[in-house]
Order: structure tokens, then sequence, then C-alpha cells
């Protein structure tokens, strides 16, 4: 009877063993996706808090997430993790069609526009048409990463580019640095 009990739980161990390798593994849900991503992310890079329409792009350097959530949930996560972090920060770009958008075409569009603009106001927000934004994409993921985190917002033209910089060294201290470069090009000459 000893015997058929040790048989019994080897049997059971080794069951347990072939099921978790055989199991397919965790898919990282959105936000420990970003946090995954956010160490490597640099200057250049873009992240894309897109609404549900948002087609999916096929250059090799732009990865989609579904993340199945609001877009003001998603972004307000984002934007605290680029300000936590100590390598970047956020340059946003938002499309020029948004203040055109009325709510009788796209219901909600109002309160939508208020609510994210209480949520960027610390932020500057540049504003470009639609297609130009995805050109500049489609251009810079040929050489630098894009993460695309797609909500389930259902109005058009919501979408929030965030094309991330140096966060310890600003565009002044670089055309700075540059204007000392071209000065002692100068005299070298």
């Amino acid at each position: 009877m000893r015997k058929s009990l040790i048989a019994l739980a080897l049997l059971i161990a080794s069951m347990s063993t072939l099921a978790a390798q055989s199991a397919p593994p965790a898919v990282p849900t959105w936000r420990e996706r970003v946090a995954e991503s956010m160490p490597l992310l640099g200057h250049r890079n873009w992240i894309l808090i897109v609404d549900s329409a948002y087609p999916l792009q096929s250059s090799p350097g732009i990865e989609t997430i579904d993340t199945d959530a609001g877009q003001l949930e998603v972004l307000h996560h984002v934007l605290g993790v680029i300000d936590r972090s100590i390598h970047v920060r956020p340059v946003i770009t938002m499309d020029a069609e948004l203040p055109f958008v009325s709510d009788q075409d796209a219901p909600g569009v109002s309160a939508f526009r208020a609510e994210m603009n209480d949520l960027l106001r610390n932020y500057p927000v540049n504003s470009l048409p639609h297609d130009r934004i995805i050109a500049n994409i489609e251009e810079d993921s040929r050489h630098f990463n894009v993460l695309v985190l797609k909500t389930n917002m259902i109005i058009p033209y919501t979408s929030v580019f965030i094309r991330l910089d140096c966060k310890y060294w600003s565009a002044d201290a670089e055309e700075r640095m540059r204007a000392k470069m071209a000065a002692a090009a100068k005299l070298a000459h």
C-alpha cells in the first residue's frame, strides 16, 4: 500500500511538472508592457495612445497592444510612467482635426476635449493634421521603436502621440552645444 501511495505521489508530481511546462507563457498586461519598455525607450521613440479605429501598422518597429481600457486611463498611466522616468520626457502631439469634431457627429467629444485639456494642462501640446502625424511616425519607425496602445475610445481624432525626448538634456542645451561646435569649426578653418 505504501509503495502505491509513493507511486501515485510521483505520478501526480510529474503530471504537475508536465502541465507547468506545456502551459503557454502568460501574456503581459499593457501596464506591464509599458513598464518593461520604458527603460529601453529613449529620445526619438514614440508611445501612441490611440482610439479603437487606429490602423494596425505593418512596419517592423511598431508594436501594437490592445489595452481594452479607456483612453484617458491609459494616457494618465503612461504620462505617470514617463514623468517618473529619469531619462525621457513627453513631447505630445494631437490631431489638428479634433477641435473641429462636433458633438452632433461624435457624441461626447466636447466632454472628452474638456477632460483631455485637464489631463494635459501641465504639458505643451502640438497640433498637426492626422495624416502628417502618421507619416512622421511611419518615417521614424524605420529607425526607432513605436509602442501603440490601442484603447476602446470610439470618438475620432482623439489619439495622443507622444514622442519621447531626453529629460536630462534640453533642446536649449543642444542648441548651445551645436553653436559652440560651429564656432570651433570656423576657428579651425
